[in-house]
């Protein structure tokens, strides 16, 4: 019995996500470097974790540091649609006071804007970090009212 190529796509879809959520999932189980540690030490190993995996476009290890991961409402997928930056260059230079569950991280980037081809912009910002369930992530920005 043949089976036809749309529905193979499909089982290759499925099998794609699974595998993802089974890496995800692992991923909490691991030992997470700053695990448990409420310091400025923890916060930048973390941070420098995650915006490696920024500019190295591997989202799927980002969304490991991201609070929405921890957010019910939010899905791999969904935050995998988001985006439209590229990073080119990225380096966390410095962790903030950590003020109750709540610091920020000091980082210079260059990133790129394909969608609108703007490409080069250097910036540098406080970029947010939240402590949840032992653990920094990297704080949800949303959207201005």
């Amino acid at each position: 019995m043949t089976t036809s190529l749309p529905h193979r796509r499909r089982l290759l879809c499925r099998s794609v996500s699974i595998a993802s959520l089974v890496a995800l999932s692992l991923m909490g189980c691991a030992s997470v470097p700053g695990h448990g540690a409420k310091t400025q030490e923890a916060l930048l190993q973390r941070a420098t974790a995650y915006w490696q995996a920024m500019k190295d476009n591997d989202r799927v290890t980002a969304w490991g540091y991201e609070e929405l991961s921890k957010k019910p409402d939010w899905t791999l997928q969904g935050y995998l649609k988001r985006g439209g930056l590229v990073y080119d260059e990225v380096k966390v230079l410095s962790a903030g006071a950590i003020e109750g569950d709540r610091a920020a991280v000091h980082v210079k980037m260059t990133y790129s804007v394909p969608a609108v081809r703007v490409k080069n912009i250097t910036a540098e910002r406080q970029d947010q970090w939240i402590w949840i369930d032992g653990q920094w992530y990297h704080a949800d920005r949303p959207a201005v009212q």
